[in-house]
């Protein structure tokens, strides 16, 4: 039985949960933003913004316009976070009720799961590369495959498996020092693969506009919009759970800046730098290749592919920690914390990803939209039910004890430790936001997470107004 304050409870406290010692500053927000942003679905996700058939001053305007929002999200979910020195589903006590928060906390936890899986395989494939210009011998073992996957597959996934699994076991001072280099690196080694791209390809053939469409203007603007919506989609499942890493913050002005450099600043650069890269593709191999892993498995310099394949099998590793790891290994914390410590939950987020074989989910995109936007259609109530409550109905305050209490009569217990107003919203914003998903409604998919939002903030304050006037007839 774990050892916890007075007034504290085995069902609710563990020291992984429990508030900790906040010591990092603005860089180590800005790494944490860094690994996030520098992935091989960030590189794709920028890439084809550029081919929506607008001009490159407009789609840096929608980059700018949708990380800005992202930017505002960010600081609104760190706050409560900063401010408590707890993880994202301590904070979901606030609204939910103290049990009640392993909804929320389940939601966000299954969603990194499957993406975990799916990052690794795709980091796996980059070292592939390597292993086969290193070892050109072990070709045999690309062929014959178990359970979908080649045994060099099985190779290559299990080695990132087991080097994201220990760069984890070490904890959080071990994920913040690779965050803090892995980032920067990752910048160093992109803007030589640039340069080279360029210089194979001359400057005069890269272009910031990677779609030959004609739109009008009225085309045009709708298109800025959806980019914009699609960028702050893009980030929405890493933003929800971004307390987890705000609660170490020394200070809220070191989380705004960090924030600052990492979202706008930071994004901005990347994006440049990819559509030089996916520009330069069509001159340097004839055709246009959008996914960095298929152009440096193409690059016939052994060395500049190999570097190349390192690079973003380490920026996927970053994205995987920050983003698939930490986030199941506190959610599924929460549900039991005197049995599943921050380790733990980790682990069998880990172990299930393999069960999951995600190179079959990847392989069938059906099967991924059907999973992932099915449980994606609660982030955005999550996202409004969770701030109308701390920043509207709570006005910022929190009461830190009491997230650790079972006593009836405190204010987090509500009703069986829920909080039933919460749980209404979160399940009626998201069978609309799934509606929204899942039927021919154009456009208006880009959008569900906003909508989402909009409704689980309205749903959950009108929800509680009636429970605060209940509760004042009865007294």
């Amino acid at each position: 039985m774990s050892q916890h304050p007075p007034g504290y409870s085995d069902r609710l406290y563990n020291a992984d949960l429990a508030p900790t010692t906040q010591n990092w500053n603005w860089y180590n927000i800005l790494a944490f933003w860094l690994s996030d942003v520098h992935s091989v679905g960030g590189y794709v996700v920028a890439a084809s913004l550029f081919a929506l058939g607008l001009a490159g001053w407009q789609v840096l305007i929608s980059l700018l316009v949708g990380i800005c929002i992202v930017q505002i999200f960010a600081n609104l979910m760190a706050r409560p976070s900063q401010k408590a020195a707890v993880p994202f589903p301590v904070i979901c006590r606030l609204s939910f009720g103290v049990l009640g928060a392993n909804i929320p906390a389940m939601i966000r936890g299954l969603i990194a799961v499957v993406w975990y899986g799916i990052q690794t395989f795709l980091a796996s494939n980059a070292l592939t590369i390597v292993i086969l210009r290193l070892f050109p011998g072990m070709e045999s073992l690309a062929g014959p495959s178990f359970l979908g996957l080649s045994y060099l597959g099985w190779i290559s996934f299990m080695l990132l498996w087991c080097l994201q699994a220990i760069v984890f076991w070490r904890g959080m001072d071990s994920i913040r020092r690779f965050i803090d280099w892995s980032g920067p690196a990752v910048y160093l080694v992109m803007f030589a693969l640039a340069a080279w791209l360029v210089w194979q390809a001359g400057w005069a053939n890269i272009s910031f506009t990677l779609s030959d469409i004609q739109l009008s203007p009225g085309e045009q603007l709708w298109q800025m919009v959806i980019a914009a919506a699609i960028v702050a989609g893009y980030f929405a499942g890493p933003t929800l759970n971004f307390g987890d890493f705000t609660r170490y913050a020394r200070t809220f002005d070191d989380v705004k800046r960090g924030n600052f450099w990492g979202l706008p600043v930071n994004f901005l650069v990347f994006s440049a730098t990819t559509v030089m890269m996916v520009s330069a593709t069509l001159p340097v191999f004839g055709e246009m290749i959008d996914d960095p892993i298929e152009t440096v498995s193409r690059l016939d310099n052994t060395f500049i592919a190999v570097l190349g394949a390192a690079t973003f099998v380490t920026t996927t590793i970053g994205i995987n920690i920050v983003a698939n790891f930490v986030a199941p290994a506190f959610d599924f914390s929460n549900m039991a914390p005197s049995r599943i410590s921050f380790r733990t939950g980790g682990f069998i987020a880990a172990v299930g990803s393999i069960f999951l074989t995600p190179w079959n989910l990847f392989s069938n995109p059906e099967i991924i939209h059907y999973t992932v936007d099915l449980l994606a259609a609660a982030i955005g109530p999550l996202y409004g039910i969770l701030i109308m409550d701390y920043y509207r109905i709570r006005r910022g305050h929190i009461d830190v004890d009491a997230l650790f209490s079972v006593d009836p009569d405190g204010p987090y217990w509500y009703r069986n430790g829920f909080n039933p107003a919460a749980v209404k919203a979160v399940v009626a914003a998201s069978l609309i936001g799934i509606v929204i998903n899942f039927l021919p409604l154009g456009d208006l998919g880009h959008f569900s997470v906003f909508i989402g939002g909009a409704l689980g903030a309205t749903f959950y304050s009108m929800a509680m107004r009636r429970a605060t006037a209940a509760a004042a007839v009865a007294s």
